[in-house]
């Protein structure tokens, strides 16, 4: 009963799978989907077994996964709700769908987790953020949903109120990195490199920049300044961001990022 079960195996649940399959093995995680095929390839991939029905999944399973997109929410509650106890413990990784609703539909005794993990969770980098029902959790459930969201990356625990605004922090936001990559190695090939030597280039830059912000714990506006000499190649490159309007885009795609966020729950 204490096993993990993932109800939907898309592009985010199976990093989620393959990440907790590697730490608590692969007998203690179960999946379903709708797709004959998609069990398939999963179990080939993972070794993780696959249930036939939602239903059996969660007769099976103590933590459950919602694995699936907000408007299949409803389809799911009416196959699991009869089979869940005070016991389960349902973690939902969809956007916009609050802990509230998910009670209200399951029932006021299923603890529930909101989540939002990102993509990066295939190569163990995802950055999760999640939150708790007002419920108790033993000590033992509390060290398992730790070794869980660790498998396959890093999480921050935070209030509710605040999970729309992570969905644009880092649930939607690598789609932007991706595409900023490639329009980076765009315009290196533009000049010249190979294509898959400029996205060695680019994406490696990318991945340095980072790693610079988490493990210097300098702003990045003052590591920015670092990199731009005066009268040199970078500060005219970031004068050029500036008057096309790198920093409003990427606000601007924050913005309609949350307000969809904020729509689903309506």
């Amino acid at each position: 009963m204490n096993k993990i079960g993932f109800i939907g195996a898309g592009n985010m649940g199976l990093p989620m799978i393959a990440g907790a399959s590697r730490v608590f093995g692969t007998e203690s995680i179960l999946f379903t989907s709708k797709s004959d095929g998609r069990k398939e390839a999963v179990h080939q991939k993972t070794g993780v077994l696959y249930t036939e029905d939602n239903k059996s999944l969660a007769e099976a399973c103590k933590y459950i996964v919602l694995a699936v997109k907000p408007q299949f929410f409803g389809e799911v509650y009416q196959d699991i709700k009869e089979s869940l106890t005070k016991e389960h413990i349902i973690i939902s990784i969809a956007a916009g769908i609050t802990i509230d609703s998910i009670k209200q539909a399951l029932g006021e005794q299923v603890r529930v987790i909101r989540s939002m993990p990102n993509t990066p969770a295939l190569v163990g980098e995802g950055m999760s953020a999640l939150c708790f029902s007002k419920d108790e959790y033993t000590t033992v459930e509390k060290e398992l949903i730790d070794m869980f969201f660790l498998s396959f990356g890093k999480y921050e625990i935070v209030d509710e109120n605040l999970m729309n605004s992570i969905v644009c922090a880092s649930g939607s936001s690598p789609a932007y990195v991706y595409m900023f990559i490639e329009a980076l190695a765009d315009s290196a090939v533009k000049y010249g490199i190979p294509r898959e030597k400029a996205y060695k280039l680019t994406a490696q830059a990318v991945l340095g920049a980072a790693r610079m912000v988490l493990e210097t714990g300098e702003h990045p506006g003052s590591l920015k300044d670092k990199v731009c000499s005066p009268g040199g190649t970078t500060i005219a490159a970031v004068e050029a961001l500036e008057e096309y309007g790198f920093r409003n885009a990427i606000m601007k795609a924050t913005d309609a990022c949350y307000e969809k966020a904020v729509s689903l729950n309506k």
